[in-house]
């Protein structure tokens, strides 16, 4: 950091850093109340409106039951409403900012409506990166295992954050340079309504089988669109995945007393939390980024609806992965693609990978990802 940098927040230290890495290894437990202990009815509805998903087989009971699977289940990302640690909260370094970056999904099986899970997890390493964002950045990674009523495993998963010097990334970082000076986008009709002839155009399969013989490799997903991106629509996602640190009142001055770190103040000196860089542009920018942005969950949720409407109700997505690349500012468009790169019969399963890369209006990459897709076959 240069001398005449403003510091104003808690930095990386390595004391810290020994500290997390006694953290390794250790189970951390069911310890943190997650905002969904079951997939209710409402609580699968609610995420699935939150990333702007109306697929009946998570929205409507009555099409569930009269689906293939016989009833309502949830959509695979719901599970990022079950577990904290999944979601981005994590332990140590106090007050150094934590961005969420990605995560690798693996699904046993559907989680059916009014299902409890409860979650078991533990820190999985630490990696050290250079970064045009903040120069030197942790990377935090968990391992997070769900189970289901029965004890049984439904799915496992690996998330990070990264750990980021808010005064670097605010006064050194080059990554968003070029947007420091840039007017805010205006869109025009014609192009608000080519956006809109995607969301129209946007079909769920449903109860058409896609089957395994039926799809080429090579094949092309149709494009979707999520955006433009709002303080609304942020929030919407929050209704539906919680949050992490969104709380009122006595709630939030118990949280910030027992994590004095999370308290930052706001422009009345009021301690408040950190998650406001998603709705406070001024806090955005005082932690590096380019504007209120988008939530990490959330997109990684984008990508699998990508899939899930693509592969019908028969189909079962046993994988999944994302890797957040940049922000996602108020204002920006995000157009995710597809294509099918691989087919395969494994242990009897007919599976199918896809490849995924989302872009905004500018062509810049904001995630790439993927997936596979189990597909019944005609035998």
């Amino acid at each position: 950091m240069s001398a005449t940098t403003a510091v104003k927040f808690p930095k990386i230290t390595e004391a810290g850093l020994d500290d997390l890495r006694r953290r390794i290894g250790v189970t951390i437990g069911d310890t943190l109340e997650p905002w969904c202990h079951e997939a209710t009815r409402d609580n699968i509805r609610h995420y699935a409106h939150g990333i702007g998903d109306d697929n009946p087989l998570w929205c409507d009971p009555g099409y569930g039951e009269k689906s293939a699977l016989g009833g309502m289940v949830a959509l695979p990302s719901f599970l990022f409403a079950t577990s904290r640690i999944i979601s981005g909260y994590v332990g140590g370094l106090a007050g150094v900012h934590a961005m969420w970056a990605g995560a690798n999904w693996q699904w046993h099986r559907w989680v059916r409506r009014n299902e409890a899970i409860t979650t078991e997890a533990s820190l999985k390493d630490l990696v050290e990166h250079q970064t045009k964002f903040a120069g030197r950045a942790i990377q935090q990674i968990y391992h997070v295992d769900f189970f289901g009523a029965d004890g049984d495993k439904v799915a496992e998963a690996d998330s990070w954050c990264f750990r980021t010097d808010r005064d670097i990334a605010r006064e050194e970082g080059t990554k968003y340079a070029t947007l420091k000076d840039k007017p805010p986008r205006r869109y025009t009709r014609d192009e608000l309504d080519r956006l809109y002839q995607l969301y129209a155009a946007e079909k769920v399969r449903g109860a058409r089988t896609r089957r395994f013989e039926e799809v080429q490799i090579g094949e092309v997903l149709p494009t979707m669109a999520k955006g433009p991106m709002t303080v609304t629509g942020f929030i919407a996602y929050a209704q539906g995945w919680g949050g992490l640190y969104i709380r009122a009142n006595k709630l939030a001055w118990k949280m910030i007393d027992r994590h004095p770190g999370l308290g930052i103040p706001n422009r009345f000196n009021i301690p408040d939390c950190p998650e406001r860089v998603h709705w406070e542009p001024e806090m955005a920018l005082m932690v590096g980024a380019p504007g209120a942005y988008d939530y990490g969950p959330e997109r990684c949720s984008w990508l699998t609806h990508h899939l899930t409407n693509w592969m019908g109700d028969e189909g079962f997505l046993r994988r999944a992965h994302c890797r957040i690349r940049r922000h996602n500012p108020e204002g920006d468009l995000l157009f995710i693609d597809g294509r099918v790169v691989n087919k395969r019969v494994e242990d009897g399963r007919c599976l199918v990978d896809i490849e995924q890369e989302a872009r905004n209006q500018d062509g810049e990459l904001s995630a790439v990802g993927g997936g596979t897709v189990e597909l019944p076959g005609r035998a």
